[in-house]
């Protein structure tokens, strides 16, 4: 089990918010966005409407079904940055 680093989102009135780092660690900076899909996150993700922003994500679970190539709407990740409630970060190599 690796360590988990500590993430900080900082608004721009000072308001702190303390969590845990996933994903390429670093520091961002972007609007806040919010998306309420339940569904479809991947494709949130790729979308080049939200590039450089720091993206929401209201349903409290993401990364339960994996990533499909076929669920891309561009070449790569747009957002700047995500905020998540709970993340699943358990690897499986599913067969369909």
């Amino acid at each position: 089990m690796t360590e988990q680093q500590p993430a900080v989102l900082l608004l721009e009135d000072g308001t702190v918010f303390n969590g845990v780092a996933i994903g390429k660690i670093g520091t961002t900076t972007g609007e806040i966005a919010f998306n309420t899909g339940m569904t479809g996150y991947q494709e949130v993700f790729t979308d080049p409407s939200y590039f450089g922003q720091i993206l929401v994500m209201t349903s409290p679970h993401i990364g339960n079904y994996g990533v499909h190539e076929n669920e891309v709407e561009s070449d790569g990740i747009k957002v700047a940055g995500m905020v998540i409630k709970k993340f699943s970060d358990d690897i499986h190599d599913h067969q369909d």
